[in-house]
């Protein structure tokens, strides 16, 4: 019994291939109902959903990787910017690794904090809230029972005179009168007035009002003074303003001479250690002839050195 086989296939007809309006229809809507439920598969794959937003458009979704869209990520091919040399040198800072000491600045992690440094500055800074940890003085609604600024009898007087110094005197008459209100530094008491560091320590006598010294903040504070009352202070302890100018021409004329006796103490042991390290080393290799006795032979002295043998001759008149 012969076996069955599949019959070749058969070249379609022209008639078979051309499709009825309906039927072509018909494919176009199968084509796009699984072009549909792919995409949907695909979306429920990654995550996503297909649900249109408001506008009714596509929600935002992000493309993955393995994505064949031209605009999915992959590695980058463009080479980094380099920087403009015109722009100097920089230091680059992560601050994700920064620290706050607490002391007014940054520290990274790999820096160790220097504990001395911020207990001084912690330090400066309570002694000067200490120092002006006083109340503002309440303001009456009756101007008698208010203080009054001693140059204009203003009620607007600056309490931070007032706390540190004592001092009753408006912003106004301060820019007027420098001269009396202007605030002095404690080297400048020093220098101008010829005061102690005692005297400047003293409270009672001098008050002050401390600020941070501008120079570093672990530096001592600064101590300021108002020149009235330092002039007052001066004024009582010598006498008189010449009696201040006299003794202070008399220290300035004393700390030259000192400066200059000083000057030439060291210009002379320069030269005494000159003479004795240099010159006279010099000296002493320097060779100095020691002659012998002279003898004449026909009208011609001779006279040889014992060390060197050096001869010298001159005639016998």
């Amino acid at each position: 019994m012969d076996r069955p086989t599949t019959p070749p296939p058969q070249p379609a007809s022209n008639s078979s291939l051309q499709l009825t309006p309906e039927a072509t229809r018909l494919v176009e809507l199968n084509r796009l109902r699984a072009k549909a439920a792919r995409r949907q598969q695909e979306e429920e794959a990654a995550g996503t959903s297909a649900v249109p937003n408001s506008n009714n458009k596509r929600p935002i979704t992000v493309v993955p990787a393995t994505s064949n869209s031209p605009t999915a990520p992959g590695p980058s091919k463009a080479k980094p910017l380099n920087r403009d040399s015109r722009l100097g040198t920089y230091f680059e800072y992560d601050l994700s690794k920064m620290v706050n000491s607490r002391g007014g600045f940054l520290v990274e992690d790999d820096k160790e904090v220097d504990e001395e440094l911020i207990r001084r500055e912690k330090q400066r800074e309570q002694e000067r809230i200490e120092k002006n940890m006083k109340l503002d003085a309440p303001i009456y609604l009756d101007p008698s029972l208010n203080p009054h600024c001693r140059e204009c009898s203003s009620i607007t007087i600056d309490h931070l005179f007032r706390k540190n110094f004592g001092c009753l005197v408006c912003k106004a008459c301060q820019n007027e009168y420098p001269e009396k209100y202007s605030l002095l530094t404690k080297t400048e008491c020093k220098q101008d007035y010829l005061l102690t560091d005692s005297e400047l320590r003293d409270e009672s006598a001098l008050p002050h009002m401390l600020k941070a010294n501008p120079h570093k903040s672990t530096y001592a504070n600064m101590m300021l003074y108002v020149r009235y009352q330092v002039e007052e202070f001066a004024w009582k302890k010598w006498g008189s303003p010449e009696a201040l100018d006299a003794e202070y021409e008399k220290r300035t004329s004393e700390k030259s001479k000192k400066k200059n006796r000083k000057f030439e103490e060291s210009l002379k042991d320069l030269r005494r250690r000159t003479k004795e390290s240099v010159w006279q080393k010099r000296e002493d290799e320097r060779h100095k002839h020691v002659f012998g006795p002279s003898t004449t032979n026909r009208g011609v002295a001779e006279q040889v050195c014992h060390t060197c043998g050096f001869t010298v001759e001159y005639e016998v008149l």
